[in-house]
């Protein structure tokens, strides 16, 4: 029997080698914080679902958090009228993406247009994330976003969180309270 298998991936021209890697890998994990193709926005992924199977992402950062009027942005394109006074810090982009061979599929929100997309995600390097997405699977796009660290502070604040700040050194903690205020006495 294993000289006809070795025999079959011969005459296929695969290796045993070739084969393995391709059936033993497992979908590898996108959790992170990834920055959008265009520098838009930070998509924190996490593992959700039954078992932590799943994948759903939502906005941490926006390069430009506020609109003209300099109000918090908000999911106004949204066709629900009820939702279109959530704001895009926070929102959810990504909702239950499902494992399918080396990628998550499912359907990604896209705010700037107020419409759902197909889209799968698969991991490129550990420091890019493909995302591929469709239109009623016809209008099709692609674009690779680029693992950040994982700096939360713009959408706890929208969230209403408090966000534990990181231990500062001492010199650093007495510098800042006295800059501030010298201006405040002037």
């Amino acid at each position: 029997m294993r000289v006809a298998l070795t025999a079959a991936f011969i005459l296929s021209g695969l290796t045993a080698v070739q084969v393995a890697p391709a059936l033993a890998a497992p979908t590898q994990d996108p959790s992170g914080t990834w920055l959008t193709g265009d520098g838009r926005a930070k998509v924190r992924i996490d593992r959700c679902g039954p078992a932590g199977a799943n994948i759903c992402g939502k906005v941490v950062w926006l390069k430009s958090p506020n609109g003209d009027d300099g109000a918090p942005r908000t999911d106004i394109k949204n066709p629900d009228p009820k939702k279109r006074s959530r704001p895009a810090l926070g929102l959810t982009l990504l909702d239950n993406l499902k494992p399918e061979e080396e990628k998550f599929s499912g359907e990604i929100y896209n705010a700037d247009e107020g419409k759902l997309y197909q889209v799968s995600l698969a991991r490129e390097s550990a420091s890019e994330l493909s995302v591929s997405g469709c239109l009623l699977k016809i209008l099709c796009g692609s674009q690779t976003w680029t693992r950040v660290p994982d700096v939360n502070q713009q959408a706890a604040n929208a969230a209403g969180e408090t966000a534990t700040p990181a231990p500062k050194p001492a010199a650093k903690a007495a510098l800042k309270p006295a800059a501030k205020a010298a201006p405040a006495e002037q």
